[in-house]
């Protein structure tokens, strides 16, 4: 579907990447990964001929219809949400109108049996037949759908665009994108204005999306579990690796370390071909011995690894002194704006809870916070327990630094005490080192930003953290770090994050705002998730074991034997299919994308699964006779 042909891109300190040759097909959920800076974000605009190659081409079908999504948006229009998806497909609303218009001429006409009458009822035939090819009569319950999963209020789709947040633009553009189905989706950070559970919608429509889908994304397991192959920029090269995130991290890793190996080894043969050079080179008799080898030594490819910035980097919040049995009390807290939030909230919060504090965007969480923080009026009593000191990351914490100070100056500012001996070695621990120091915070990321906020909050020591975003710019080792951070964190926190991967197995209590209230979950995240699902998402197919039996218990005794061994004979089925589809995958995963083999091997594990859904939907159908 889309050819790179020798593809390279370079800027005025260096490529990007160069000599690029690889294959896209339809149907390939590809994640692009890479450092900052390493030009994958570049890559979206070359396919969507933003900007052009420096050198190579890339083949486009003349009627692919790519549809990108990118970080700077920026949408002014006076239209509502739901007018800005409805008029945006050009074919659907050209029909419309002319179907409305027609009608409207047939309905002032008498002259029913003139050849012109006559004529436009065979063109209102032809564009009833257009539309419906292109699931025109299903367009409005589509984008219904869609900015439903997208977390849109059906009450709130009718306000104009330029109303909402630039995050609720960003939500309405990914909208207009999903309803017009291109053959292609480039998707740059998708996520980052998403809630968590707009997040797992997003993910199970592209998992069943038909097209070719280009992922960037700080998000581990909403690359796991989209991505099936895996392009890498580094260094200037473009590697393409036939499975998803996390296989593909381990395999670099393998990589690295047989590099790391191999450079040991040439970099000691070096030295000792430079010590026979410099000893002979003198020598007249052994000159051109010398020669040979500084033209060997000329000719060596040196072995370059990218280094892993993170390798030093350990994260610990310090504990400032035990607090009492319990840090928090809320007793009636509400709080409205032009509607109410949340209200009547009244709980308490005991030393060493782990808290998420999850929902839908708008339902009041950073507000929950801030009243927390005392930051706004509110109703009711907020208490702290004894002892009790906070240390508060906002949702915008990193954008309130000061963009005129250094980075050193940001943190020394704040330091009290002997901790200020510290300062460059606290730092260097969140990788600003050397001459990066006295860099001016309005040139950071970011990702640095927030790292360098998160460092502002260690200088003060707490026993009870209250998060916001905290992941919010961080990449994945960034985040894994911090997410080590708070698993030894001897104090109390209340966290929000719609990053599921590092919330996972931190927390052990989910605060949720429902209908105006603060409900407490005490389940894994996992299973929060399966409960507050859409309807759509939950028709998962069950395993047999993991089915309710029907609540008559009687009948199901009076179940004949011969029903009985179909079912089980179709629950062997079952499982071997399975056994046989875990072993394709294994397969797949283990042969490289451009061997002749793989084809095969996709096709047999399509062909496996078929026919898994089909013998599951007969053991389903035997199930519901009971």
């Amino acid at each position: 579907m889309i050819s790179f042909e020798k593809l390279g891109y370079f800027l005025p300190q260096g490529y990007l990447f160069s000599d690029v040759s690889l294959q896209i097909n339809k149907g390939d959920k590809i994640g692009l990964v890479g450092k900052n800076g390493a030009g994958k974000s570049t890559m979206l605009r070359l396919l969507t001929r933003q900007i052009q190659p420096s050198e190579g081409k890339i083949h486009l079908p003349k009627e692919l219809n790519i549809g990108l999504l990118s970080q700077d948006i920026k949408i002014e229009t006076t239209l509502s949400v739901f007018e800005y998806l409805v008029t945006s497909n050009p074919t659907l609303t050209v029909l419309k109108e002319r179907i409305d218009k027609i009608n409207d001429a047939l309905t002032t006409r008498t002259d029913y049996e003139s050849s012109s009458y006559l004529s436009l009822l065979d063109e209102l035939s032809d564009c009833n037949q257009s539309f419906q090819i292109h699931d025109g009569y299903n367009w409005e319950e589509k984008i219904m759908s869609v900015l439903e999963g997208l977390g849109f209020d059906k009450r709130e789709v009718h306000r104009p665009l330029d109303t909402f947040s630039g995050g609720w633009k960003m939500r309405a553009e990914l909208a207009k994108i999903l309803v017009n189905e291109p053959d292609a989706l480039l998707l740059d950070e998708p996520t980052n204005h998403l809630d968590i559970l707009s997040i797992a919608w997003l993910e199970n429509y592209l998992q069943r999306f038909v097209g070719a889908v280009i992922l960037i994304s700080h998000d581990r397991l909403f690359l796991d579990n989209v991505t099936k192959r895996t392009l890498d920029i580094s260094m200037g090269k473009v590697v393409d690796y036939p499975f998803g995130f996390s296989k593909y991290k381990a395999r670099r890793e393998e990589e690295t370390l047989r590099l790391e190996q191999a450079k040991k080894q040439q970099d000691k043969d070096i030295k000792q071909t430079e010590m026979l050079i410099e000893k002979f080179r003198a020598k007249q008799s052994k000159a051109a011995f010398a020669q040979s080898l500084i033209k060997k030594l000329d000719r060596t490819e040196r072995i370059e690894i990218e280094k892993d910035n993170y390798g030093g980097m350990r994260v610990r919040f310090p504990l400032s002194v035990q607090p009492g049995k319990w840090v928090l009390s809320m007793e009636g807290v509400g709080k409205s704006y032009d509607k109410p939030l949340f209200r009547s909230v009244s709980i308490s919060v005991g030393r060493g809870e782990k808290i998420a504090l999850l929902g839908p965007n708008g339902v009041g969480k950073s507000t929950l916070l801030k009243v927390i923080m005392n930051q706004i009026a509110f109703e009711g009593t907020v208490e702290y327990g004894h002892n009790v000191s906070i240390g508060y990351f906002a949702q915008d914490q990193a954008e309130k630094l000061d963009p005129n100070l250094t980075i050193f100056e940001t943190v020394d500012q704040v330091a009290k005490g002997e901790i200020r001996q510290q300062i460059r070695s606290l730092l260097g621990t969140f990788l600003f080192s050397g001459e990066d120091t006295q860099k001016k915070v309005g040139v950071l990321s970011g990702g640095e930003r927030t790292r360098l906020a998160l460092c502002q909050m260690l200088l003060s020591p707490s026993n009870f953290l209250i998060l916001d975003e905290p992941t919010n710019h961080l990449d994945i080792p960034s985040k894994e770090i911090l997410k080590n951070a708070l698993k030894n964190y001897e104090g109390t926190f209340l966290i929000v994050s719609h990053d599921r991967e590092f919330l996972k197995d931190l927390t052990n209590r989910i605060w949720d705002i429902e209908d105006q209230e603060l409900k407490i979950h005490h389940f894994e995240l996992d299973a929060y998730l399966k409960y507050k699902a859409p309807k759509e998402m939950k028709l998962e197919v069950k395993k047999p074991e993991e089915v309710i039996p029907k609540n008559n218990p009687e009948k199901s005794e009076r179940v004949d034997r011969e029903q009985q061994k179909k079912i089980q004979k179709i629950e062997r089925n079952i499982e071997e299919a399975e056994q046989k589809l875990t072993a394709l995958e294994t397969s797949l995963s283990e042969t490289n994308y451009d061997h002749e083999n793989y084809s095969v091997l996709l096709n047999s594990y399509e062909k496996e699964k078929e026919q898994l859904d089909r013998l599951i939907a007969a053991w389903e159908a035997l199930l519901s006779d009971q």
